[in-house]
């Protein structure tokens, strides 16, 4: 797929002219990155944001003694980094490559020329941290008051709406990141995210078989999602 169709899938750029979208081609960068490469890292100075093509981005703050949090996992078609053009101008966490892809780089400078010239992606822009903001809410609303199995239930369900398949009634899915993240992504360790796999195995809820995960009750997941299991 060419540039400016990626462009054009994308929420950022979504009602934005062809003419105009042009223009944004002009200013992009094409990257890839490999598996555990850093695009930017906590405090550095925020040159620019990204719209990811492939692969997978981790956005993590990692603390003085080498602890890592993560705080989302960027998927195909997103864009992140928006903080480039708020705040102090640093980056407030950094962008670490899951698995080997490849971003597109946006100049702040040259899209700041674009903005002044098409308040549509003024809108789009606002649009788009809106929805990233919702996110980060309702995470922090599952960590906040939500027990380990029931923020693993709203992941799984919320994975199998993304990306499943079923089979004789039941979903199977592939795990987006390994287990170790998730457990992070959950705020949690390991320990406890594999006594609530374990108590979703007894409970006949689920099968885990390496990093697919087959729903066998999809109903009583939804139960757990919602807090109520």
């Amino acid at each position: 797929m060419d540039l400016f169709s990626i462009l054009k899938k994308s929420l950022l750029f979504s009602g934005v002219e062809d003419e105009y979208l042009r223009d944004v081609e002009k200013i992009s960068v094409s990257r890839e990155f490999s598996k555990g490469e850093a695009l930017f890292s906590e405090g550095e100075a925020a040159t620019g944001f990204y719209l990811l093509v492939k692969g997978s981005i981790k956005l993590c703050k990692v603390s003085p003694e080498g602890r890592e949090k993560v705080l989302h996992f960027v998927r195909p078609g997103e864009t992140f980094a928006e903080a480039a053009f708020f705040g102090d101008g640093k980056y407030p966490a950094e962008a670490r490559g899951v698995e080997k892809g490849s971003v597109i780089f946006f100049p702040k400078e040259a899209f700041l020329g674009l903005l002044e010239n098409n308040p549509k992606f003024s809108l789009n822009l606002v649009i788009s941290l809106a929805q990233q903001l919702k996110g980060f809410a309702r995470q922090i609303e599952d960590l906040s008051f939500a027990e380990v199995p029931n923020r693993l239930a709203s992941y799984l369900i919320d994975l199998a709406g993304r990306n499943s398949k079923e089979f004789q009634g039941k979903v199977y899915l592939e795990l987006d990141m390994k287990k170790g993240e998730l457990a992070s992504r959950l705020g949690t360790v390991s320990e406890t995210l594999s006594r609530a796999f374990r108590k979703f195995k007894e409970d006949g809820i689920i099968e885990v078989e390496g990093s697919q995960v087959i729903i066998l009750d999809l109903e009583r997941l939804k139960v757990f999602a919602k807090g109520q299991g």
